[in-house]
Order: structure tokens, then sequence, then C-alpha cells
């Protein structure tokens, strides 16, 4: 009967506060990991009918729940295979159907790894390398980043910078992007994942100026690990996403940039995922606006901050700009905790200002945070935004953009790191 609720959730979640927490939590596990819950109810249900057979009117409304749930959980997998088909349509429409072409030879559709899927937790490569704990600022573990890169990764490539979730309270480097990661190493990318300081000690824009720290450390560093610190795209999920479309949207702004006024922090894509880009309220959505109300926004803008000036300066929707780089959104149906609406409000407001393309996929089913770990509809998004990463590297090569001549060293020889994952562990 649990599991038939937790499918009843994953199909329909219960809308809004308070329930936004509870709804999460069950939708979130049981939408990514309906493959081992269907086979798991499956097996349980053969195994009690094989040795009690149905005995009873208990054992027949068990076996119906068991049957339901197997139905449910058989939707919500189709609806995460789904997810090829809206990501695909979403870059055909900003970008073209030919975008896959764009500079250079058309790259192939990749095949489901069924084998990576079956084991979701484990996230590695054999072929990308981990230089972890490397210090891009003064301050400690907050102020500490990551390098991912394939072990044969050539000079000049391009860089993905990861901005981890947590509500801006929360989280670590350690524990999000980890698969898109992977694969954009895999594919001769140079990842960053990177800390910054949390609220409430840190208050906005401490999160930002952070960051926006790490790129011009990026920038004088990452040629190190073969990486081109003339193109670093930004990604990150929940505050990530709100974080990563605020660095994109507000790149040269000194405000932001004290001490390091004159460094470039420009970013060249962004690919933010279940993102917060109204954080005064404007556009009138109701779990928007609640969660504007809520006790989390004096916690990270501190309790002297003035109401809605303090709120704007904090909300990508008041920083769109023509020369925006180009976006890629990404955010699901089902998210319990950032409204849908709030993602295509925001699409639809920066595509009638910026130059750049817009992309955005809105997600059938998907609950908040579906991208931690590998699942069927996760795999489909990351090799989407894969592809809009190297539509974006592409286009600007062909564009007559020069690279950065930078050299590659071993990791593990030229940097002052706590540890090397030789793996590419998560």
């Amino acid at each position: 009967m649990a599991n038939a609720a937790l499918t009843a959730n994953a199909l329909r979640p219960v809308p809004g506060m308070p329930m936004s927490v509870p709804t999460f939590l069950s939708g979130w596990l049981t939408t990514e990991l309906a493959p081992q819950l269907l086979a798991a109810t499956a097996a349980d249900a053969a195994v009690h009918v094989a040795r009690h057979g149905v005995r009873s009117r208990g054992d027949a409304v068990g076996l119906a729940a068991a049957g339901a749930s197997i139905a449910g959980l058989a939707a919500v997998i189709a609806t995460g295979r789904g997810a090829r088909a809206e990501v695909e349509s979403a870059l055909e429409s900003a970008l073209g159907p030919d975008y896959r072409s764009v500079g250079g030879a058309a790259r192939p559709v990749p095949q489901t790894p069924w084998r990576q899927l079956a084991f979701p937790f484990r996230m590695r490569r054999d072929d990308v390398v981990r230089v972890k704990n490397l210090d891009y600022a003064p301050g400690g573990r907050r102020f500490r980043i990551d390098i991912y890169h394939r072990r044969d990764t050539p000079a000049n490539a391009p860089v993905l910078l990861q901005i981890h979730g947590g509500g801006w309270v929360i989280g670590t480097k350690d524990h999000q992007g980890i698969p898109l990661m992977l694969e954009m190493a895999s594919r001769g990318w140079v990842c960053a994942a990177i800390n910054y300081p949390l609220s409430p000690k840190a208050v906005w824009p401490e999160h930002l100026i952070a960051i926006k720290r790490a790129v011009s450390w990026l920038r004088g560093n990452v040629a190190r690990f073969g990486g081109d610190p003339d193109f670093i795209a930004v990604t990150g999920g929940s505050a990530g996403g709100h974080l990563a479309a605020m660095l994109a949207l507000t790149g040269g702004d000194a405000g932001l940039q004290p001490g390091f006024e004159d460094a470039d922090t420009s970013v060249q894509a962004c690919a933010p995922h279940y993102g917060v880009y109204d954080f005064a309220g404007e556009t009138g959505i109701k779990a928007t606006r609640q969660r504007v109300e809520s006790a989390l926004s004096p916690m990270v803008l501190g309790k002297k901050a003035q109401f809605p000036r303090d709120y704007l300066a904090a909300s990508p929707r008041a920083h769109l700009r023509e020369d925006a780089p180009p976006f890629f959104v990404v955010h699901g149906t089902s998210d319990s905790f950032i409204p849908v609406a709030e993602a295509r409000e925001f699409v639809d407001r920066l595509r009638e200002v910026s130059a750049n393309p817009v992309a955005y996929a809105e997600l059938r089913g998907a609950q908040h945070a579906f991208d931690i770990f590998p699942s069927i509809r996760s795999f489909r998004v990351a090799q989407g935004v894969a592809d809009f990463l190297d539509w974006a590297h592409a286009r600007r090569l062909s564009a007559g953009v020069p690279g950065h001549a930078g050299t590659r060293a071993g990791a593990a020889d030229t940097v002052d790191a706590d540890d090397v994952d030789e793996e590419g562990t998560g």
C-alpha cells in the first residue's frame, strides 16, 4: 500500500507548501528509481504468491495494490523516457534542426547505458580523473574547487563550471552535477565543481562574489589542466541554477567583484536546472510568492534586506540583458519547490531581450533534483545539455573567436591538492 501511495505521488505530486518537502523526497526517489522499484515490487508480489498463494482478502488487496504500483511505475518510466524527445525538441527549436553539425561533423545520438543505470549510485568513469580540494580563494573548505578532466585531454579544452544547490544554506561540490561533469569530461571538456560560502553566515551577494572569484581563478589556472580560459560555461541546479543564471547575467558588474573589479568573470554559455529566477515575487506566481515571504529570504539576503530593492538585486529576472550568453533552461513540471511557471516566465522574458538563443526543456513528470544520480531521464537530459554545450563551443570557434594557447601538464603533479581521484569517483 505504501508503494502504491509513493507511486501515486510520483505521478501526481501534492502541490505547494507545507507538503513540498515530503512530496519532493518521496516523489524524487520514486520517479528516478522507478525501474528498480518496479522490479522489486514485481519480485515481491511473485514471491508472496509462490509461498502463500492468495488466501485472504488482505492478500487480494495487497496484490491489487502491487499491480496498481507496477502499472503506475511503468507510466513513470515511460514519462522519463520521453525526456529524450523533450530535450531534442527544445534544442532543435532554439538552435535549429542541424545544430549537431555546427563546427564540424555531426555528433551521433548515444545509446542508453543500461549497465550504468542499473547501479545509479556508482558514479565514476575510468577515463576521467578528478583533482580535489584546490583553493580558489582564501577562506578554507568553502572556497575550494575540484577539477575533472579526461586522462588524455588535449590543450584548449572548453570548461564547464558546476555550482551546487541546497537552498543557499547547505550542500557541497561533492554531491551534485556529477553525471553531467563525468559526461562532459569524457567528451574532452575540463569541468570544475566549487564550494561557496553558505547562509545564514554568508549574506547576499557573498555567494555570487565567491563564484566570480572562482571564475577568475579558472581563467588564471585552468590551462594547467588542459582547459581554455577563453571558454567557460556554467551550470547548476536549484540554488546553483539561480547562481549560474546570476553569474551569466552579471558579467562585468564591478559592484559584484570587490577587489578584483577588472577580472573577466563572463561566461560563454549557461545551462541552469530547476533554478530560482524570481527572487522578488514579481511574477505573482503563488508558490513563488510563498517562497519570497518565507524565512528563507531574510536568511539569504540578511535581516536588514529591504524589499524590493535587495530582493531584485538577487533576482535573475531583474538582470536580463541583450548580450546574455546562450541559455539552456531545464525544469520539471512536477517540481515541488520551484514552480515550473517561474521557469517559463523567465525564458519568455529572456527571449524578448537576449540576442543569443534561449533553449527551454520542460520535462513532464520531473521532480526537483532529478539529475542528482543517473536515471533514464537524467541520462537523456545530461546528453542534451552536453550537446548544447558542444554546440555553444563549436559556434564560438566557427565564428573565429581565438582560443587560449595553453599547455597541459599532469594534474596531480602541477597543483597542491588534498587528493587526486584517479577513478573519477563522484
